[in-house]
């Protein structure tokens, strides 16, 4: 499985990938289109098609711009509620879900054949405790989610942007970090992991500056056991690549 791609991303009618380069304030952050594209098309298998037309009225959750009751929409009050940013093709989330049944995940991702494919997935694992939105991360958070709604997040192999000219381009900036904040429960967490040294560095220091959250490590953590390990990861693992997780909680 190749890595999960997370940049934040956008409209329904046409899949893209979107990475965050908002610089300025709170205000501003409410306010301006904090998204930058680029093209993500792919093709949709068969199967992916089928879940699409099958999966979607029972997973699936049309973009409004009001907020949502997320006990509602799991049918359920007593469980955590987590939210996952870009689950690539799905087979992460899926795993995840199967792993904490006694938890419920909010899904966002743009890619249609990602959208497909974890639809088939949750189809064929009998799962009752995911959700997708396709769309824009930032609005959904924006628009759709009450401020303290949140358990957990999850952001897993977020695109590095490695070279320093597009580091504006990163998921992981401070004002996105904010936005997460007021989402969070105080003591939910917010979990992301790289296999990009460098990007990891990048995240530390992002999160460590942020007042209102507090590290579980000392730098960084061990592997949570409910993250599974992708054939990408254990691939790279065998090569002698690293892999780096941060877990930080609301305060």
């Amino acid at each position: 499985m190749a890595p999960m791609t997370n940049d934040i991303k956008t409209e329904q009618q046409a899949p893209k990938a979107f990475t965050n380069e908002q610089q300025g304030t709170d205000v501003e952050l409410k306010h301006r289109r904090i998204r930058s594209f680029v093209l993500r098309q792919g093709r949709v298998t068969k199967g992916q098609e089928r879940a699409l037309e099958i999966g979607w009225p029972k997973f699936g959750v049309e973009y409004v711009a009001k907020p949502i009751d997320l006990n509602t929409l799991f049918h359920r009050q007593d469980s955590s509620k987590i939210l996952e940013i870009g689950f690539g093709m799905g087979e992460t989330t899926a795993k995840i879900a199967h792993t904490l049944p006694d938890c419920d995940f909010l899904a966002v991702e743009v890619h249609t054949p990602g959208v497909g494919a974890l639809l088939k997935l949750i189809e064929e694992q009998s799962l009752t405790n995911i959700r997708i939105i396709q769309h824009d991360v930032v609005e959904v958070l924006q628009n759709m989610l009450a401020d303290a709604s949140l358990d957990g997040v999850h952001i897993f192999f977020p695109d590095p942007w490695h070279k320093k000219r597009h580091h504006k381009r990163r998921l992981i900036q401070a004002e996105f970090v904010k936005l997460l904040c007021t989402k969070l429960k105080v003591g939910g967490y917010l979990h992301v992991a790289t296999d990009w040294q460098e990007y990891a560095e990048w995240v530390l220091n992002v999160l460590n500056a942020e007042t209102q959250l507090t590290n579980t490590a000392e730098n960084y953590a061990p592997k949570p056991s409910y993250r599974p390990l992708t054939k990408f990861e254990s691939r790279g693992l065998k090569l002698g690549h690293g892999v780096w997780d941060m877990v930080f909680t609301r305060i």
